[in-house]
């Protein structure tokens, strides 16, 4: 997908207005600056931000349940997909990111964009959110699945939308996390990527019968 399909794509599949395409801009600006001084996305992807960050963020709104509620982005980073949801949609987003740069600049990001309303960082490692009950849960290259579900399974009900771009290896990796887990998950391909699989679904409890957002026996909610 070239830059021109990232944004005609975005164009066919969203009500954007002229308004939100002037934040979309000012955020791929915004970052490119900032890039020069910490190592915010691949740099490989500078000149594909639009298709290779803002439209694979975007799509995962397609499997969004409606209506729009709280969204929790674990490993934020440069924001993908937390703040383009929150560009794009009702959702309230909270952004985990535990690095101190990186939590500057989401929130001089969100500050710029004036997404004050819509979206929230939390500056900590995931092991220290307050847990919660969210309606979607979304990570991108934060962790392999296995150890994603270990973290952050207490944020999920049996309702709740997991919603997690893995890159080519979605297979391999939902088929580990199966080992332990009883997951309501398919495989959907990415339109960034044919190559690439977003897992998309439910968690409904470990093989053991621990259910989502139950602590474990012994291990207190932090």
């Amino acid at each position: 997908m070239t830059e021109e399909e990232a944004r005609n794509w975005l164009g066919a599949h969203f009500d954007v207005s002229r308004e939100t395409w002037g934040k979309l801009e000012t955020f791929v600006a915004f970052l490119k600056a900032e890039a020069e001084g910490q190592n915010l996305i691949s740099a490989s992807t500078l000149d594909q931000i639009w298709a290779r960050h803002i439209v694979d963020s975007a799509q995962l709104l397609a499997f969004a349940p409606v209506p729009a509620g709280k969204w929790i982005d674990l490993g934020s980073g440069a924001g993908f997909p937390g703040l383009v949801v929150a560009l794009l949609s009702d959702w309230h987003v909270t952004l985990v990111e535990s690095r101190a740069k990186r939590i500057d600049y989401l929130n001089r990001t969100i500050a710029l964009l004036g997404l004050e309303s819509r979206a929230a960082v939390a500056g900590m490692p995931v092991e220290r959110v307050e847990t919660a009950n969210f309606g979607v849960i979304s990570a991108r290259a934060f962790a392999p699945l296995p150890k994603l579900l270990d973290l952050s399974a207490r944020f999920s009900t049996d309702k709740t939308k997991w919603l997690l771009p893995k890159g080519r290896n979605a297979v391999n990796e939902l088929e580990e996390a199966r080992k332990a887990w009883e997951l309501d998950f398919s495989v959907q391909p990415s339109v960034t990527d044919p190559e690439a699989g977003i897992l998309v679904g439910t968690v409904r409890g470990t093989r053991a019968g621990q259910k989502p957002g139950v602590p474990a026996k012994g291990r207190r909610k932090r």
